[in-house]
Order: structure tokens, then sequence, then C-alpha cells
């Protein structure tokens, strides 16, 4: 019997690891609805720096499209489209929606639909089933099945790639889970979880990243009262680290695809059967608020210089949501740079991971060449790139005036070094 074609929706950061894998050891077709992202794969380029063109090359049996024809022959569905939140912090399925239909339109008989894009509890059966149900006329498990296996994928880590990462897996029966638990198990050298439900597979992953979130934020609070104290919190945690079972958290901006978005969808669905997720919601505050908390800390210091925020200029070293990566997805920092902007600064913003054209079309803005020597008011060390890590001190220093305010919020230089840091 001939092995079962996988077709995987959705070539970003999750999908596109996850195709090349496979297609090492069966036929793959990679499909996205953007024409650009299929072509420039069709070339082994990968705008998102997770693969390198030699893989892409040596994954002999993956091919790319974005043509719903060229998948209908396949036997395997795994949607890996992007699930963020919209205005409100509600979850946004529009991509979901979408991908789901398409998939229905090619389902066939014994068909496995596997989902790996995060959602809350429930939802794959909840939202995505109907869909499937729906236009394709079939009936779930009974003409096809379901599996959810989340995704860990951690962006510009070299380190813990996909492969070496365990995975959890689920299915709709226990046929269906042992089936999707195979599967996974060709290429994940970490190994599996086979979870008992796909409920259960759902809520992993909401839950590995609020806990994140959470740990995250209580170190951001204990920065702002370590401020007050005047004291310096990577010291108190430097010390406090001595201890065998100390977590070993720092403050910072969150960000991106997931610590910054899975909690809303745990809490929406919390919300939604009645209970109020006041730690959860109350972590997420305390987050989303730090890129305005860094701007206030740097104007005050500014003032203590008599340094006037008024028409001041600040540089901003970094915009992606994390270093060594070219992802801006739901990036805090543009909350520092928009609570700049509200206090009358003039901001540049340099980060060498970033393309200017994705930096324009997300937010508006320029990204600039080099920083000038001589030029700023404030400099804010944002993202702990190595590139920046690499910049000598007296480097820095040199792109400020002769009174300036240097500020580190990722712990790159020393307490002495800078004017402030959480």
């Amino acid at each position: 019997m001939a092995e079962k074609v996988i077709a995987v929706i959705g070539l970003g950061y999750v999908g596109l690891p996850l195709a090349v894998e496979f297609g090492k050891k069966r036929k793959v077709v990679g499909y996205d609805i953007d024409k650009r992202r299929i072509s420039e794969l069709k070339k082994f380029i990968d705008s998102t720096l997770e693969i390198r063109s030699k893989d892409l090359s040596d994954s002999s049996q993956l091919s790319f499209t974005s043509d719903l024809k060229d998948i209908e022959s396949c036997s395997i569905y795994i949607v890996t489209v992007p699930t963020p939140i919209n205005d409100d912090k509600s979850p946004k399925l529009d991509a979901l929606e979408g991908s789901s239909k398409s998939v229905a339109s090619v389902l066939k008989k014994n068909d496995i639909v596997i989902y790996e894009s995060t959602v809350y509890p429930g939802a794959t059966e909840e939202f995505c089933v109907p869909i499937l149900e729906k236009y394709s006329g079939l009936k779930f498990n009974v003409d096809f099945f379901c599996g959810y296996s989340p995704e860990r994928i951690n962006p510009g880590d070299k380190v813990n790639r996909l492969i070496n990462i365990k995975k959890v897996t689920s299915g709709s029966n226990p046929i269906i889970a042992n089936e999707v638990d195979n599967l996974y198990l060709e290429i994940i050298k970490a190994g599996t979880h086979k979870a008992s439900s796909i409920k259960i597979a759902e809520a992993s992953k909401v839950v590995e990243n609020t806990q994140r979130d959470l740990n995250i934020a209580l170190m951001n609070e204990l920065s702002v009262i370590f401020g007050k104290l005047k004291i310096d919190t990577e010291e108190v945690l430097l010390a406090a680290e001595t201890k065998w079972n100390f977590l070993p958290f720092r403050p910072g901006l969150v960000g991106g695809h997931c610590i910054h978005v899975d909690p809303y969808y745990l809490a929406y669905k919390s919300l939604e059967l009645g209970h109020n997720p006041e730690i959860i919601l109350s972590g997420r505050r305390m987050n989303d608020g730090m890129g305005s908390y860094v701007a206030n800390q740097v104007a005050s210091l500014m003032e203590k210089k008599n340094i006037s925020f008024l028409n001041a200029n600040i540089l901003v070293m970094g915009l992606t949501f994390k270093e060594n990566c070219p992802d801006l997805r739901n990036t805090n920092v543009i909350n520092l740079i928009t609570k700049f902007q509200d206090l009358g600064c003039n901001v540049d913003v340099y980060d060498p991971w970033v393309e200017k054209e994705n930096a324009f079309k997300e937010f508006g803005i320029n990204i600039i060449e080099k920083p000038l020597n001589n030029k700023y008011d404030g400099i804010v060390l944002a993202v702990a790139h190595d590139h920046f890590k690499n910049i000598p001190l007296a480097t820095l220093n040199d792109f400020g005036k002769d009174n300036f305010v240097l500020y580190d919020i990722k712990y790159i230089l020393k307490a002495h070094e800078v004017d402030g840091r959480l």
C-alpha cells in the first residue's frame, strides 16, 4: 500500500519546517495562498530565515503550490495557518476558517485533517469540523477524521529545532490518534506524547505559553517595584537564582505569535464558560503595558539630566519580537515607539534583521541603515540581537549627544554602563 501523500497548508514559520522534514520521508505538497512566497520557495529561498536553501533542495519529495488542484490527491492535510487576535483581544480565526474551507473543497473519504494552529480548547471540533462537514458534504469520524498536534516552533532558535522538540499528538478516535502519532514519529527524534483527546492537546499549547507569560509578567512587576526601591533587578534575580528551584525568568517586552496571543485564547474560552480569568488577564495587562513603562522611564531619566523629550531624538535598537530573527509578529517594541512619539519625540529604529519593506508595510516605520553619531538624546537597547551585543560600548556612546540617556531592556550591558534598565 502506497504511503499517504501529505499537504501542508500554510508555509510560514510553522508549516515550512514541517513540510521540509516530511519531504525527506514521503511525498509532500506545500500549499500557501501567497504566490510570492511559493515563487521564492521554488527557488529555495526562505524569507523567514528558518530553513537553509540546502535543506529546501534536500527535501527531494517536497513540492510547492498555490493551486488547490495540486493537493486534491493528498490524504493527510496539516493546517498551520496563523491564529492572531482581534483588536478586542478575541480570537481572530479568519485564516483558520479559510483554510478549513479550502481543505473541505478537496476532502475525500478516509482523509485526515490535522491542525497545528494554536486555538482555544475545543476549537478543532467546535469550529473547524463543522466547516469541514458543511463544505465537503462528508461526516466527521465516519467519512473523514481529525487530529491536533500543537506547534512548538521557536523562531530564530538554531538548537531547539522541530525534530528536537517532543511533539504532542492527538486524534478524533483511538485509531486515528495512533496514526497521527506514528506519522509524527517519522520525523520527530525527540519523540511524541499522545494525548487522550484533541481538546487536551489544544489546552496543553495555550497552557505552555500562558505559564510563560505569567512568569514574565511577575518579573516585570518586580522590575517596577525594584525600580522604585532604586535597586538593580538583575542583581536581585542573580542572587535569587542561587536557590536550586528558582525559575530563571527575566523582565522584558513580550510579543510574538504565541506568548502575546495564547493567553487571550484561553481567557476567551474561560469567559465564554462564565469564569473571569483574573490572573491570566492581569498578567497580560502587565506585559502589554511594558513598552509604555519603558518610554516613561527613559523620559524621567532624560528629565533628570535636563534633556527635554519634546522633539528629542530617540534611537530604538531592535524591532523584532525576539533576538536573531526577522519576525515582527505582535512585537511589543511598537508600543515603546508609539509612546515615545506620543511624548513628542522623533524616533529612529535600527534593526539589521528586518526587511525595510516589511517594517513599513506592517507599522509604517522606515528602518534606518545605520545610527548617526552625536544625534541621539536617548538610546534604547530593545532587542538582544547578537549584532547589538557585539557593538562596543564606545560606539554606542558615540551615537549619543554629549548629554544623553542609555537604557537597556535586555541586560546587554552592565548596570554601571547604562543610565537605566529593567
